[in-house]
């Protein structure tokens, strides 16, 4: 497993999951070149299944993180820690899960901001794969620090919780143009302060307003760049408003 050296943090469940994993695929690999079965009582069988369980552990440890999904993962642990896996499959399964780890799982960079800018388990009860991927990359360009790709995935996410309100309401005919598109979102920012099928709270009725440039300097602005101070002060704002559409869409 891995180990820290003294006096250094020690390692991040992500890097320990890893560890393990190459740990696990030695095992495998030495087994079979002495013939043991990985399901005997022998020490093969018996150090994957102590790898497993150090697994699990930094599993939980990993997801508790962060309410994004996480059944991939979980397949991938399964497919390493196996002891009825083929070979092919494990071997593969150790290098997606490497991948997936230094990506979508990785570590908030030292001296980036730190925690989610929106919660992601807001995104996950309402259960719209879509919102939490959205979610998941507004969340990462803002703890790397990348805030022009952040504000502009913070706009996306507010146009789709618009929709997805007007949808739900059965309404949808009332924010698109002739040729069946949506508004984009400065439109659709007016119609939903106009529309009589919910009752907007005076915090949204404030706020709605003061969202509706998050992005558009970012993604058309030549000279302009969003910095943290750009963010966090729409941080509150952006999180009232978008979970008080998702709760029209009946999505909460």
């Amino acid at each position: 497993m891995a180990r820290s050296t003294p006096g250094a943090p020690p390692p991040s469940p992500a890097s320990v999951l890893e560890d393990l994993a190459q740990q696990a695929l030695q095992t495998a690999k030495t087994a079979r070149r002495h013939s043991k079965s990985l399901r005997g009582d022998n020490h093969y069988g018996n150090k994957l299944a102590e790898l497993r369980a150090d697994a699990t552990s930094a599993y939980r440890q990993l997801v508790a993180r962060s309410a994004g999904d996480s059944s991939a993962l979980a397949e991938l642990i399964e497919a390493v820690f196996s002891p009825d896996t083929p070979r092919a499959r494990r071997l593969e399964a150790g290098r997606e899960l490497a991948v997936a780890l230094r990506t979508t799982w990785e570590e908030t960079p030292a001296g980036a901001p730190s925690g989610d800018l929106f919660p992601l388990a807001i995104l996950v009860q309402a259960n719209r794969g879509y919102l939490v991927t959205v979610g998941r990359q507004m969340n990462g360009s803002f703890t790397a620090g990348w805030f022009d790709a952040c504000a502009v995935m913070m706009r996306k996410l507010l146009e789709i919780s618009l929709i997805e309100a007007f949808e739900a309401k059965n309404i949808a005919a009332k924010i698109k143009d002739p040729n069946g598109d949506y508004f984009q979102l400065t439109d659709l920012i007016t119609a939903a302060l106009a529309e009589t099928a919910w009752t907007l709270s005076r915090n949204a009725k404030k706020y709605l307003p003061q969202l509706r440039d998050v992005g558009h300097q970012s993604a058309h602005g030549r000279y302009y760049h969003a910095r943290i101070e750009d963010i966090e002060r729409i941080r509150p704002e952006c999180r009232i408003v978008i979970e008080e559409f998702l709760h029209h869409a009946g999505l909460l």
